[in-house]
């Protein structure tokens, strides 16, 4: 319109200033409401967060165990396949050890009480998060939570003979691993950590195996202290920060010396198999 004499240059003007300051409002806006949502949409948050970021962090071309340099893709994720499966622990303990004949007089036995009953399967099953992405067989967890009355008798059966013969099934032990780059030089292979997105049914079940061993073990044995914070439901590494910061100041005040170790395990979420 300016160009055709229509528009005055304060007129054009005026106009781009009112879409520039409503872009910023809708910006605004639609920030505010992806960070007031983040408890129940933390993918749109990061997803948002990622698309601003300027650069795309992709493996680095790694060095192979002989110092060669290698950059092609399928050549890094066999090398990175490679050194994950090496770091892991594959010796089961005579306690996990199970011949197949114990496994069956487990899963046959009709006097044990069954610990998986139907209702906490239907609950854990709505406890899946609607925003996560599919698992590796194919399952959306939103499908299973609305699927939940269907499938929840089979779902305890198995879930059950999993419990009694102490084995889990091959599929939820499948998952889709990538590789975040952690800290220190990129080409290092020791430098990544894996990540995999595993299955929806596995992910229900491990929380119900939580739950059922996490009671036992309170009512029972008393095995969680009250300063037992990781793994701990209500309890995080914030709670563990606030109660050794208030204890290490009140030994302090007291004029007592306060002597600290601290232990770091190298890479111990990468070992257990």
């Amino acid at each position: 319109m300016r160009k055709k004499g229509l528009a005055t240059w304060d007129d054009y003007g005026n106009i781009i200033r009112l879409f520039r300051d409503a872009m910023r409002k809708a910006k605004a806006h639609l920030e505010l409401n992806l960070a007031r949502d983040i408890k129940d949409n933390k993918k749109g948050f990061f997803k948002y967060i990622s698309s601003k970021r300027k650069t795309r962090e992709n493996v680095s071309p790694l060095l192979s165990e002989m110092g060669a340099l290698v950059t092609e893709d399928a050549k890094v994720a066999e090398l990175l396949n490679a050194f994950f499966a090496s770091v892991f622990t594959a010796n089961a303990s005579p306690r996990e050890s199970h011949s197949l004949e114990v496994r069956k007089r487990a899963w046959n036995k009709e006097d044990s009480p069954s610990l998986i009953v139907k209702d906490r399967v239907r609950d854990n099953l709505g406890k899946l998060d609607n925003h996560k992405s599919m698992s590796p067989e194919g399952k959306h967890p939103r499908v299973l939570r609305e699927l939940a009355d269907a499938i929840v008798k089979l779902l305890s059966i198995i879930f059950e003979r999993s419990w009694r013969i102490r084995e889990v099934r091959e599929d939820c032990r499948k998952a889709s691993v990538m590789s975040v780059f952690k800290k220190r030089k990129k080409e290092d292979l020791g430098n990544y950590r894996p990540v995999g997105l595993t299955s929806s049914p596995g992910k229900a079940m491990k929380q119900l195996f939580l739950d059922v061993i996490s009671k036992e073990k309170k009512e029972e044995q008393k095995v969680f202290g009250s300063v037992q914070h990781g793994f701990t439901k209500g309890k995080s590494c914030l709670t563990n920060l606030i109660a050794f910061y208030d204890g290490m100041t009140g030994w302090v005040d007291k004029g007592r010396a306060v002597d600290i170790v601290y232990l770091d395990l190298s890479k111990a979420f990468d070992s257990p198999p």
